[in-house]
């Protein structure tokens, strides 16, 4: 995944992980390097979560106790990059 401020190509497992994510019921883990969870299950790939939060696809939806869980949202980055929202000029 291009780390050089472009939309990112994703493979198959990254558009996997953000389209749970995108269809709600996922909640990260509030850590530098945040678990996923998708309805009350651990994601399989945390590889792939790890690499998403750090380009900024994916996010909390809003600061939790450190180690809590909270609602995972996909970024505009992550919506563009899904193409749920239109590419910036």
């Amino acid at each position: 995944m291009p780390q050089d401020g472009n939309d990112p190509e994703l493979n198959h497992r990254e558009r996997a992980t953000l389209l749970a994510v995108a269809q709600g019921g996922a909640e990260l883990t509030c850590s530098c390097e945040p678990d996923l969870f998708v309805d009350g299950l651990a994601c399989c790939d945390q590889t792939t979560v790890h690499r998403l939060a750090r380009a900024g696809l994916i996010a909390p939806a809003h600061p939790g106790a450190p180690g809590g869980r909270v609602p995972a949202v996909l970024t505009d980055a992550g919506k563009r990059a899904l193409g749920t929202l239109p590419a910036l000029a």
